[in-house]
Order: C-alpha cells, then structure tokens, then sequence
C-alpha cells in the first residue's frame, strides 16, 4: 500500500527542522547534565560523566534530526512512514548512542 498525503511533508521542512534540532538540543542538554552528574556522583569520576553527558546530547539531536528526515525520504520513496519509520528511527538512534557513548568513552577515559 502506497501512502499518500494530501500536502507534502517537505513543504516545511526547514522550520520543523530549525524547531526540532531546538528542541533536541534543549532536551539533550538539560538530560546530560541531570544523568551526567547522577553517574559522576554514583561512579566517583568526572570523566564518565562528562562522556556519558555528551554522548546523551549527540544521541537526541540525532534523533530528532532523523525523526525529521526518515519520513520525508520514506514519503519520497512512496514508503509508509508509519511502518518503518519507528524501526529506522530506532536503529538510528541505537547506532548513534552506541557510537558516541562506545567512541567517546575509549577517547576520553582511556586516553
């Protein structure tokens, strides 16, 4: 089955995306520095929780600029968004905190 839409989502797609990496970007700040500190505190090392901190903010600005451009290249490819979208997001978002958290840790703690 083909999805179609009345109006296409890529009609305003650069004021979405301006308030959606807004967004993101306030979300990923204020959860790293609560997580952040809470795992500093809890593990006695600063250094984790600085990776731990931005790791967090890299994942959700990813997510919420891919929340963003899955649908519009779903619809482009006369793909549902509303069935794979979630999955792709998902993977997205998982590749990402595992690469950030995995590669910023290997940089900062062990370096």
């Amino acid at each position: 089955m083909v999805w179609r839409s009345a109006r296409s989502p890529r009609a305003n797609l650069k004021p979405l995306l301006n308030k959606e990496v807004k967004v993101g970007a306030l979300n990923g700040v204020l959860w790293a520095v609560v997580i952040g500190l809470v795992a500093g505190f809890w593990f006695g090392d600063v250094k984790l929780g600085v990776v731990i901190g931005i790791a967090i903010v890299a994942n959700i600005v990813c997510a919420s600029i891919s929340g963003i451009f899955i649908p519009v290249l779903l619809d482009k490819l006369k793909i549902d968004p509303a069935l794979s979208g979630s999955v792709i997001l998902t993977t997205v978002t998982d590749i990402v905190g595992f690469v950030a958290f995995l590669g910023l840790g290997s940089l900062l703690l062990l370096g």
